[in-house]
């Protein structure tokens, strides 16, 4: 490995100077790397010996683009089996966002500085913060499948990350947490919303706020999940967005959620009215097929909290000049909410206490710490003075 001076006159007769580090790579291979100061030279000598002594270095001729990693990457997703809507969002994410804005990079560019000044770049383009934190997340992916093919060292995304992870527990921003009347249905708000609710979009609203279902869980149920005289309903399956039937999100999202009487009577009722399918799906479209998500939002969710009052004032106005109301939650997760809360506050409410376990277990989470990080704050408070008082006159008695 040497760093040598260049000299030479351009066609115009001026004197040119620039610094060339001549190494040998990994693979025997005699590379030239050519930089305008010594300094940086040296610099690039200095690590890329250590680099070619154990065996990982990669010259910026034998890597690719970030364009052309994007590519690899998306096929790796359809070789490993990912989700449809997974690949999809890799896809909008190389082509709408990295592509135009890094696509030529090579991918030995990629450090720490260069990250820091494309995530301004994003910024800068109109992008959200959550959207460039997604952003940088699938350039991380993409650079540790080009790791994984030796078309490159360095992950520059997970040194930064790894590097964030070391900071103090003080500086790290507190997510912000699920609100009763903001993210979680009052039981006023429930109450108003089953009283509402009529029509085929019934069965599916009882049955989401007595259960807890995922939209997908709810779109990819059969009758033979569902045993009535029990009161047991078990998710097995699940339906994506394009009406594609998979497994539950995780392995713990296989599991048997007991039905209060409510839902048993209503899913009585509609197991004579509702559409037959050929794939016995409980809340099937008119023509027997899975139901599209925003037909159950459209058409179910959104009409129903209206007509029970529970709504937000938009910024658009009627001809009355009066502000035009919407549905106050979007989407069926508030339900699911709602019924989580519903679960850990059930000795406040006169019924019998569930312990975190059990409602881990009925929300189908992969671990207790997912359901303690997003609904933790909401399981009742010990009196601590009171404990306190007890274990004093306990040992002193």
């Amino acid at each position: 490995m040497s760093v040598r001076k260049r000299e030479w006159t351009s066609p115009k007769g001026e004197k040119k100077t620039a610094w060339v580090c001549d190494y040998v790579d990994t693979a025997g291979k005699r590379r030239l790397k050519t930089f305008t100061r010594k300094k940086d030279a040296d610099s690039f000598a200095a690590t890329a010996s250590v680099e070619v002594r154990e065996g990982v270095h990669v010259a910026d001729g034998a890597t690719i683009t970030i364009e052309e990693a994007g590519k690899l990457w998306l096929k790796s997703g359809d070789a490993a089996g990912l989700e449809r809507t997974t690949i999809d969002q890799r896809r909008q994410h190389l082509n709408l966002h990295i592509v135009p804005l890094a696509g030529a990079v090579k991918l030995t560019k990629v450090t720490a500085p260069w990250l820091r000044s494309f995530q301004d770049d994003l910024r800068e383009k109109g992008r959200s913060a959550a959207m460039v934190k997604r952003i940088t997340v699938s350039l991380g992916s993409i650079l540790a499948d080009a790791q994984g093919r030796g078309l490159v060292v360095r992950n520059a995304v997970h040194e930064l990350s790894k590097a964030r992870s070391g900071t103090k527990a003080s500086e790290k921003r507190a997510k912000a947490k699920l609100r009763v009347g903001v993210d979680i249905p009052t039981n006023a708000e429930i109450r108003a919303i089953l009283d509402a609710a009529t029509g085929r979009y019934r069965p599916l609203l009882v049955t989401m706020i007595f259960t807890g279902l995922r939209s997908s869980e709810a779109r990819g149920l059969r009758w033979e999940d569902v045993d009535l005289k029990k009161g047991i309903l078990h998710v097995r399956q699940r339906a994506d967005r394009y009406g594609e039937i998979g497994m539950p999100k995780s392995e713990a999202g296989q599991r048997a959620v007991p039905l209060p009487p409510i839902a048993v009577n209503t899913l009585k009722e509609w197991k004579l009215a509702c559409t037959k399918s050929e794939a016995g799906l409980v809340f099937p479209n008119t023509a027997g097929n899975i139901e599209n998500h925003q037909n159950m939002l459209k058409r179910g969710l959104w009409p129903v909290e209206i007509a029970a009052g529970v709504t937000i004032a938009t910024d658009d106005i009627d001809e009355e000049g009066k502000p035009v109301l919407a549905a106050k939650y979007s989407g069926f997760h508030a339900l699911r909410h709602w019924y989580a809360s519903w679960l850990i506050n059930r000795k406040v409410d006169g019924g019998l206490e569930l312990t975190p376990k059990a409602v881990q277990v009925r929300m189908g989470h992969s671990s207790i710490q997912v359901t303690f990080d997003t609904y933790g704050h909401l399981f009742p408070a010990h009196d601590e003075t009171a404990e306190m008082a007890a274990a004093e006159k306990a040992l002193f008695s």
